[in-house]
């Protein structure tokens, strides 16, 4: 796999420093790609990962879907634990980090629940980095029992109430949680998915230590949705919330 790799590092990468993120271009070194439908670019969790923790750390991503976070990582020279319930994925990021580096980051593939994170002993990781699904509006299933993907909005919060207090169990104290979240909308109105997942977060014990605004590119504003903009009187959402919490 390392044989058409043309780049391993981005070009001119420099630290986020403020509270607003934006890639234009996704980011396309190492073995990344966007294939994996909704996975997050990879500026993202190197920022995270560069800025919350040090090399031969322990990360968790518990909804690992593509492997953007566990590639990242693993350039980066920390060991990841990279978990997911859906075994295609699993097999998806194996493939992706198929690869020989100058790091000796180690990537684990665990095919668990993230609500359910009972191989990992209590204060174990040292930073989790994680992009969960949006409730139901992308489904990375047709019937995997435990895909969170496959709920509704209010079942979704539901059991992101066991993965914050799984997070909270697992990661060791004074460290932190980084989670990236999209709202949705519904007849019309803007349902705050982020922001309600944040406060289930808190109500599990978390701080809340940054809330950052990740722009959305390349978001297809089809004639559709352009007209009926217009029609409906309604803004086409363009921007997610990546908040950081502390234990």
């Amino acid at each position: 796999m390392t044989n058409n790799i043309l780049k391993w590092e981005p070009d001119n990468f420099e630290l986020e420093l403020n509270s607003v993120w934006s890639f234009p271009e996704r980011g396309n070194w190492a073995t990344h790609d966007s294939k994996y439908r909704g996975n997050w670019s990879p500026y993202i969790p190197r920022n995270l990962i560069l800025r919350y923790s040090k090399e031969n750390d322990l990360i968790l991503d518990q909804f690992a879907g593509g492997g953007t976070t566990l590639i990242e990582a693993k350039l980066l020279n920390r060991n990841i634990i990279g978990v997911d319930i859906n075994k295609e994925s699993l097999i998806k990021c194996r493939n992706k980090c198929n690869f020989d580096y100058k790091t000796d980051g180690k990537v684990y593939l665990k095919n668990a629940d993230a609500r359910n994170l009972d191989f990992i002993p209590n204060d174990k990781i040292d930073f989790i980095c994680t992009h969960p699904p949006y409730a139901n509006i992308i489904q990375y299933s047709d019937d995997i029992i435990g895909d969170l993907s496959l709920l509704k909005v209010d079942e979704f919060y539901f059991e992101m109430q066991k993965v914050a207090s799984e997070a909270y169990r697992v990661l060791k104290k004074d460290k932190y949680c980084a989670i990236l979240m999209g709202d949705t909308r519904q007849k019309g109105n803007v349902i705050p998915l982020s922001f309600n997942v944040m406060k289930i977060f808190e109500q599990n014990g978390f701080k809340l230590k940054e809330i950052i605004i990740k722009e959305q590119h390349n978001c297809k504003a089809t004639g559709y949705w352009k007209t009926n903009s217009i029609k409906y009187n309604f803004l086409l959402l363009a921007h997610e919330y990546l908040f950081v919490f502390k234990k």
